[in-house]
């Protein structure tokens, strides 16, 4: 805020009604004014709090996040599919999100950061997470079959008929 970025929300000042009031809830905030320069958007937070940069164009907002090094996540929200498609194809992070507020998906989907948003060589949710905790088991084999075996009838890969 020293830098000139406004909080448009404040999660301070989020009350609630019992008995949520007694919980462990955070309230959101949301910083209006941001500029890549600044702490806020130099560096992930990872709490109910989103960053607002101001820029003209598609484009810029595509430059905007390509340029910066972490590669999370971002949502556009529009009523032009040809918009949405350009933005989905032209940005570079791991989850983008069209009409939704925040591209976190379900357990079942990966969680999927890029760049620096992620570290390591699996995604800890979906097919990656059920894979890591997954031991494979690889079997080659070939047998040799003679009548004698009784599977004379047997045909295909490492059959043979005598």
């Amino acid at each position: 805020l020293t830098a000139g970025a406004k909080l448009a929300l404040d999660r301070r000042t989020v009350a609630l009604e019992p008995p949520f009031d007694k919980g462990n809830f955070f309230g959101p905030t949301i910083i209006t004014d941001v500029t890549p320069d600044m702490t806020c958007y130099r560096e992930e937070i990872f709490a109910p709090a989103v960053s607002v940069v101001a820029v003209n164009t598609l484009d810029d907002a595509i430059s905007l996040l390509n340029a910066n090094p972490y590669g999370n996540g971002c949502g556009i929200f529009t009523s032009s599919g040809s918009a949405a498609r350009h933005f989905v194809a032209n940005v570079d992070v791991g989850q983008v999100g069209v009409n939704v507020p925040i591209p976190v998906p379900v357990p079942y989907f990966s969680f999927t950061g890029s760049r620096g948003s992620f570290h390591g060589d699996l995604n800890f949710y979906g097919k990656n997470g059920v894979a890591f905790y997954t031991q494979y088991k690889t079997v080659t084999s070939n047998w040799k079959f003679s009548a004698s075996d009784g599977m004379s009838g047997l045909h295909g890969v490492g059959a043979s008929q005598s």
